[in-house]
């Protein structure tokens, strides 16, 4: 087991100051991308699993976590944050890796993919959409309908929409809120969700508008016939941000991609069910990516959910 760590900073060409970290080493390396508004709480248990025998790459989108923002502060959006992880990757020395997406990062997965297909080896697509997710947002539009007035209001008032956001997520009622009606408390530790409703309270508003106004407008459904990496979805059965059907459509128009359905599971179903995702991520790395027959291997189509502890996943 290798206990290689570094951590730095890549400034790219305009000016955007960029965290990565790499822990770990072995190949292939694995790619972790966020959701939005998020530097990394959900991977608190799957980054550690893959650490023991891969080299793991974790970082920051623009205005995210620890990374700047350009000089030009409308550069924010999904082809930079694809072009941004192409430039993290060469710095983090990991010419090809399997990329991780979580939430939103499902998009930038598959964006990365259309764009930079050379540097995937393969693709695993967690609790997200493959685009457009204010349309489908608790299996409505009302989120979208919203948003402009939403957006309007952050940008004319972006230092008195911090001090709102601020106050109202530092709050414990924001908390339980949020453990009561869009998680699983029953399977979720509050202290797992400590992390993101810090970042949260301390993130530009007018960052987190702008990078949600570019992947709102953002779809990889045209490209979903043209994946042709081993690609496994990671859907939670109870999530109400990307209801589960958008999961099992994306896992339907993948050539040859593998579905989990974890019961219970809501947007943050790694770390409510995690030894049920680490071991069905360590079954498709090691019969899909890792083992002698894994190069042209067909592979199982998804279509049925997988059982527990351990999921199979069965012909569609």
């Amino acid at each position: 087991m290798s206990h290689y760590f570094r951590q730095d900073f890549l400034t790219v060409p305009d000016g955007a100051s960029l965290y990565y970290q790499v822990q770990g080493d072995g190949e292939p390396g694995m790619v972790l991308c966020d959701g939005l508004g998020c530097d990394g709480f959900v991977w608190k248990y799957l980054a550690p699993h893959l650490e023991r025998h891969h080299r793991v790459l974790r970082w920051h989108y623009r205005g995210h976590g620890r990374s700047g923002l350009p000089r030009r502060r409308e550069r924010i959006g999904m082809l930079y944050t694809c072009d941004d992880l192409n430039r993290v990757m060469d710095a983090a020395e990991i010419h090809q890796g399997v990329i991780f997406g979580h939430s939103m990062g499902v998009q930038v997965a598959l964006e990365f993919h259309r764009r930079y297909a050379h540097r995937v080896r393969g693709l695993v697509l967690i609790c997200g959409s493959y685009g457009t997710p204010l349309d489908t947002f608790h299996d409505g539009t009302w989120l979208k309908r919203l948003f402009p007035l939403i957006r309007l209001t952050v940008e004319r008032f972006p230092r008195y929409v911090a001090q709102f956001t601020r106050t109202l997520v530092s709050t414990e009622l924001a908390m339980q809120l949020a453990l009561a009606v869009e998680l699983n408390r029953s399977l979720l530790s509050k202290s797992d969700m400590v992390p993101y409703f810090t970042h949260l309270a301390n993130m530009d508003p007018v960052v987190f508008v702008r990078t949600l106004e570019s992947a709102s407008h953002h779809s990889a459904w045209d490209h979903l016939p043209h994946v042709n990496v081993p690609t496994l979805v990671i859907a939670g059965e109870l999530d109400k941000f990307t209801p589960a059907w958008l999961s099992r459509r994306m896992a339907a128009h993948i050539p040859r991609a593998e579905l989990l359905m974890v019961p219970q599971g809501t947007h943050v179903a790694p770390l409510e069910q995690r030894e049920m995702v680490e071991l069905r991520v360590e079954r498709f790395l090691r019969e899909r990516l890792l083992s002698p027959s894994a190069s042209g291997e067909p592979g199982a189509n998804s279509g049925e959910e997988p059982t527990v502890p351990l999921p199979t996943v069965t012909k569609g």
